[in-house]
């Protein structure tokens, strides 16, 4: 079977490719592309070939936001039906490790994540007008539902597992470093969960304008005014921070303006190696300083959140391109100014 894939060689070297996929194996599903969100790590891959501390070193379909139809089921698998629509989770958990035993599969020892360098070989992404899955990673969504919300179970999912990362959020402030989709997402989630009020941090006006329309309670723009922030954090310092932005000034940020005895939870993607933190802060407003990484049970949970309208992802869609058109697509969702969320269509 032919397919075509988005697929990254290098910095900025990123090439719609042909390809032919090998025959399905007995335990796997093939699926149909159907739609995929455009993610910030996907944006690191295509500028650096790289993010984090995770390298590219061979040529890397990426995608791990996506959803699609079942084309095709190899004779092991049960409980899925040619035509079924379907949010794929992206992770390949082992099941039986240590981590997976203990309810975290997020850490699994052996995990596999599409579209990521985590692993050599790399597990190749969704990107592509075929791809294959375990029957595991496939959750069914009713045959009407719309592939681009679908595709968004991924990035919410994130969202859900930072959110439970903060603890008990319920009647509380909580502030966000970084308004682009994860930190927009993240809002939308903080408000599900009851929290009383959300103020978002930018350094760009039309994100932070798209936040204040999605229901943020403050905004700070810092290209225009610091110290608006640092006089709001002395005299009403919040309960919680969540550092999305990826960078070392959000963090220190973040933990500035949270109270004594606050919470911080990490969810940004730092540049790799060693970085400046005023950690000593940390230490004398004896804060809680939580790393998330990915997600686990909250995948099902954001596709039920999705199917159901509760949560509306949609609403931060701004460009859909042919999976054809991806470079395209790429250089749009790098524009801030013209975008917040890209997605790529069959």
């Amino acid at each position: 079977m032919n397919t075509i894939a988005a697929t990254l060689f290098g910095p900025e070297d990123l090439r719609v490719v042909e390809g032919t996929l090998s025959a399905l194996k007995p335990n796997m599903v093939r699926i149909r592309f159907g739609a995929g969100g455009i993610c910030g790590s996907d944006m690191h891959y295509f500028r650096h070939a790289r993010t984090g501390d995770f390298v590219v070193t061979s040529p890397l379909i990426l995608g791990h936001e996506v959803a699609g139809e079942v084309a095709q089921i190899g004779p092991e698998v049960t409980g899925l039906a040619v035509g079924d629509r379907v949010a794929v989770n992206p992770s390949r958990w082992c099941g039986t490790c240590a981590y997976c035993h203990e309810g975290r599969a997020n850490l699994c020892e052996n995990i596999y994540f599409m579209g990521s360098a985590s692993k050599t070989p790399h597990m190749q992404g969704g990107f592509a007008s075929y791809f294959d899955a375990t029957p595991a990673q496939c959750v069914k969504v009713p045959a009407d539902f719309p592939f681009q919300a679908a595709a968004l179970a991924e990035p919410l999912a994130v969202c859900l597992h930072a959110v439970r990362r903060a603890g008990h959020v319920k009647g509380h402030s909580a502030i966000i470093f970084g308004s682009g989709p994860i930190g927009l997402l993240t809002l939308l989630a903080l408000k599900h969960a009851g929290a009383e009020s959300v103020a978002m941090v930018d350094l760009a006006a039309a994100p932070l304008k798209f936040a204040l329309e999605l229901g943020a309670d403050q905004v700070f723009d810092l290209s225009e005014d610091e110290e608006k922030l640092a006089k709001h954090a002395v005299a009403t310092p919040f309960d919680i921070g969540f550092e999305i932005s990826g960078t070392a000034a959000g963090l220190a940020s973040a933990i500035r303006t949270v109270r004594r005895g606050g919470t911080i939870v990490q969810v940004g993607n730092l540049p790799g190696g060693a970085i400046p933190v005023p950690a000593n802060a940390v230490m004398a407003k004896e804060l809680d300083l939580k790393g998330t990484f990915r997600f686990g049970e909250e995948f099902y949970e954001a596709v039920e959140l999705i199917v159901s309208g509760e949560v509306d992802v949609l609403r931060l869609v701004t460009g859909e391109y042919p999976l054809s058109a991806a470079p395209e697509a790429f250089s749009v969702a790098l524009d801030r100014s013209r975008s917040v969320k890209v997605v790529l269509t069959a």
